[in-house]
């Protein structure tokens, strides 16, 4: 499927979403392809915004507005699509949605639940899987750090869109692609700059004011590598190099990374994957 917009959505859980997400838009450019100048960033809006409140969910209902109305667009977003097969058992995807509703709004428990499956395995209390261990994430997608990542991502985003026959949610649902209008993929900035073999660390200041010196220096070398690969304008530059948790930029870099590796991934593989269209694959 050729796109016409690529969108980077840099994902919070948090109560005021929308105050932390981000959202990139890259364009394609008349000639090139990413990594020559081939993508230009036509758009980069903090999610409050363009909703016009923090709080979460108008801010993820109107995330979720956005993508139905997209057309020929594929979107990156910074939250896991799914639970390791481990923990969740090796039954349909769809059955995980069925988990999280048990969970109203609890999703610390949900995550506490997660340990404590894996606990009873005797083994690892975090279990990681196979696309977190092959693109070096962070994170398993119940750790404490961003189970309301995966939490909000999966039942407040994923969850209304799934039944969408225009919508692609990937891996999962490969057999959608010839008539879907939009694809929806899980990223991961830090696995992107891992592969890109850029600098992952010391880039972001969550607690904000001016950012300190090791990180202005860190940022400004990520500018300059996103700049080889996105055209910017002067002002996006400015936005990227000012915002102190690093939000925006992490937008713009999941956007890249779903862009490479839509290109180079063997999507035939994918998608008969035997674990990936159980518990998911970050497309960095």
């Amino acid at each position: 499927m050729p796109f016409d917009v690529i969108h980077g959505v840099d994902f919070s859980g948090a109560k005021l979403a929308g105050r932390t997400s981000w959202v990139a838009r890259l364009e394609p450019e008349a000639v090139g392809e990413v990594g020559a100048k081939g993508y230009a960033l036509t758009g980069l809006f903090r999610l409050e915004s363009l909703c016009g409140t923090a709080e979460r969910a108008a801010a993820l209902a109107h995330l979720v507005g956005m993508i139905r109305d997209s057309r020929r667009a594929l979107w990156a977003l910074d939250f896991p699509f799914g639970f390791p097969v481990e923990v969740m058992g090796r039954g349909a995807w769809s059955r995980q949605f069925l988990f999280l509703r048990g969970w109203a709004e609890d999703g610390y428990g949900a995550g506490l639940e997660c340990l404590r499956r894996a606990e009873a395995l005797g083994g690892p209390k975090h279990i990681r899987r196979l696309t977190d261990i092959e693109t070096k994430a962070p994170f398993d997608p119940y750790h404490y750090r961003i189970i309301y990542q995966t939490f909000h991502g999966m039942r407040d985003v994923l969850g209304p869109l799934r039944r969408d026959r225009r919508t692609a949610i990937l891996p999962f649902q490969y057999g959608r692609l010839r008539a879907a209008r939009r694809v929806l993929v899980e990223a991961c900035p830090a696995s992107t700059l891992k592969l890109l073999g850029l600098p992952h660390q010391n880039y972001k200041q969550p607690a904000g004011g001016r950012l300190s010196a090791k990180r202005r220096g860190v940022r400004a070398a990520l500018l300059r590598a996103v700049g080889r690969l996105v055209r910017l304008t002067a002002a996006q530059e400015q936005t990227l190099r000012r915002d102190p948790g690093g939000d925006a930029l992490d937008a713009v870099i999941a956007a890249i990374g779903a862009a490479r590796s839509w290109r180079f991934s063997d999507h035939r593989l994918i998608a008969r994957h035997p674990r990936y269209t159980r518990e998911g694959r970050l497309y960095v």
